[in-house]
């Protein structure tokens, strides 16, 4: 099965980062994918914490929603729509949240990210629960594949990558990981997590990202990539800015890894 892993540089229009989103969809489906994610904050990469509540949207219902839904289904793709605001408890924050849509345009899982980023370095500083109400569920969906396979497709969230408890918890066959780190932290982090999470778990990991510099002045890392269950980085963007990158799974190579090093049914805690 072709995954894609879309990289985008969004900015603080959501429409001219739907179109640019729409594009990079159509491009991972002229290329074969059967699945095509979305990084995190795809819809809005805002001047300020607070943009997001201007643009939330309810569960269900609103311009973000139908996008990611009308794009599955005239696509024929598997769509996971990174992260965008919906309703929270409270008028001051919103949900993180991660949408997948099938090829028909339905919504088969939500997935609401429950570990919150902080980090103060002196020259940065960042703090998401400020304006988001973490989840606290672990989320994950069946995805079958044209080949006739089912894919335990688990759901996570950036900063969620610095806790294997959750994919642990996930049991999946692919784990996706739509992100906005750092330049920072990326740097220092980003494809050493991303292979740990795979190794751990004997597990695909597809991980679409934000890369680059954007209108609010942030840099992020980008770097986006498809990792194979042995730890092997099948596919990478090397430079900033917007793009796919595409990747093929194969069922039979995850079942040969995983009877080979049976690690999965060695655990005792």
């Amino acid at each position: 099965m072709k995954i894609a892993a879309i990289q985008t540089v969004s900015t603080s229009s959501v429409a001219a980062n739907l179109d640019s989103a729409r594009g990079l969809l159509e491009q991972a489906a002229r290329a074969g994918a059967e699945l095509a994610v979305l990084p995190e904050y795809f819809c809005l990469m805002g001047q300020r914490d607070t943009d997001k509540l201007a643009v939330r949207e309810a569960f269900g219902d609103g311009p973000v929603q139908s996008f990611l839904a009308d794009a599955a289904r005239e696509l024929g793709l598997w769509v996971v729509g990174g992260t965008l605001p919906l309703r929270a408890g409270d008028d001051a924050h919103v949900r993180n949240t991660s949408l997948a849509f099938s090829p028909q345009g339905e919504c088969v899982a939500r997935y609401d990210k429950i570990h919150l980023f902080r980090f103060d370095n002196g020259r940065e500083q960042y703090d998401e629960s400020r304006v988001i109400e973490r989840g606290d569920t672990p989320q994950s969906f069946t995805l079958a594949s044209r080949d006739g396979h089912a894919w335990r497709v688990g759901l996570s969230v950036c900063y969620d990558l610095r806790f294997p408890e959750l994919y642990r918890a996930l049991r999946a066959d692919l784990l996706l990981v739509p992100s906005a780190f750092t330049h920072g932290t990326g740097q220092a982090h980003w494809e050493v997590l991303l292979r740990a999470r795979a190794i751990e778990n004997l597990a695909y990991v597809a991980a679409p990202a934000q890369g680059g510099k954007h209108d609010n002045g942030r840099r992020t890392w980008g770097h986006s990539m498809v990792v194979d269950p042995w730890g092997e980085v099948l596919a990478q963007r090397q430079e900033d800015g917007a793009g796919v990158v595409i990747a093929d799974m194969d069922m039979a190579r995850l079942r040969q890894v995983r009877s080979q090093l049976p690690a999965l049914e060695h655990r005792v805690l």
